[in-house]
């Protein structure tokens, strides 16, 4: 039998009074009206929701499990409700899905202002694939890319560019004495992310210099890229936003080359009625260059 949630409400306000005279006033109805809807509910559930002594009305064990969930479900309610009627400006939660390798650095950059806003957040993260479905289906609100989705196979999804980033040289300062790219790409150990922007540029830049670069590793996670370099095992090429905390602190230092290779940041969304509010507002903020 499907719940009558007509009885959890009445359930809920007896449960907050704790009384069912009271109860009964606030909702309007005749105490034995109120009373023969406790009990059907009672009977759908299965369990004896209150202990009655005199007047009192004391939720049981299996009561109070009622009463926490009947919050739950009302709360749900009154988000749909404000959601719809005040087109989505209610703090409903951001639903966010990462790639996998993506810089945990620029996740956070893009999040603080929902931080800041106080909005729940339900991060995910995974293959590109995985999360453009759940955005087609709507179980997301936004997925974080380096590249837009194939248009043969998400023709609705819009690619926002919301950064861009140089790609550098980055590593312990000890191995960046070197007078030109070249001799630093002949002499130092490189470590490559899979991401295709970076290795395509990469692969591209040793061509025309006509370098072959020795590979410490290649690497389908930025975390891991990071603490590599950290520990010396060769110069990172990513953006600078993946090491920032340890460029802040001279842990490790920037090549001064450029070389000519540039990630980019997407933030993907699928076209709906009612997007959450808080979306144009992340994408601006760092359109404009004020996060990175």
């Amino acid at each position: 039998m499907r719940l009558n949630y007509r009885h959890l409400r009445y359930f809920q306000e007896v449960a907050l009074e704790g009384n069912l005279t009271r109860a009964a006033a606030r909702l309007n109805l005749s105490q034995s009206a109120l009373s023969t809807q406790i009990r059907n509910l009672e009977e759908q559930l299965g369990h004896v929701l209150f202990d009655r002594t005199g007047r009192a009305m004391t939720l049981t064990e299996a009561g109070q499990i009622a009463l926490d969930h009947a919050q739950r479900i009302f709360d749900v309610g009154d988000d749909l409700v404000a959601t719809l009627t005040a087109g989505g400006s209610a703090k409903t939660p951001l639903r966010v899905g990462a790639l996998s390798t993506l810089s945990r650095n620029f996740q956070l950059r893009f999040l603080r202002p929902a931080f800041a806003d106080g909005v729940e957040l339900v991060l995910s993260s995974g293959n590109s694939q995985t999360l453009l479905r759940a955005l087609e289906t709507l179980a997301l609100d936004v997925v974080l890319l380096t590249d837009p989705p194939p248009r043969e196979s998400f023709p609705d999804l819009v690619a926002h560019r919301i950064a861009e980033q140089q790609v550098g040289l980055h590593g312990r300062p000890h191995r960046l004495a070197h007078d030109t790219l070249t001799d630093l790409l002949r002499s130092q150990p490189v470590i490559l992310p899979t991401e295709s922007s970076i290795l395509t540029g990469f692969n591209s830049l040793v061509a025309r210099l006509g370098v072959t670069p020795r590979i410490a590793a290649t690497v389908d996670d930025m975390a891991m890229i990071r603490l590599l370099a950290r520990e010396d095992f060769g110069l990172a090429v990513t953006p600078a936003v993946v090491l920032a905390d340890e460029l802040a602190q001279g842990v490790l230092a920037t090549a001064p080359f450029q070389l000519d290779v540039v990630e980019s940041f997407y933030a993907v969304t699928a076209p709906r009625t009612f997007p959450h509010p808080l979306l144009r507002r992340l994408s601006e903020r760092l359109a404009d260059g004020n996060e990175l």
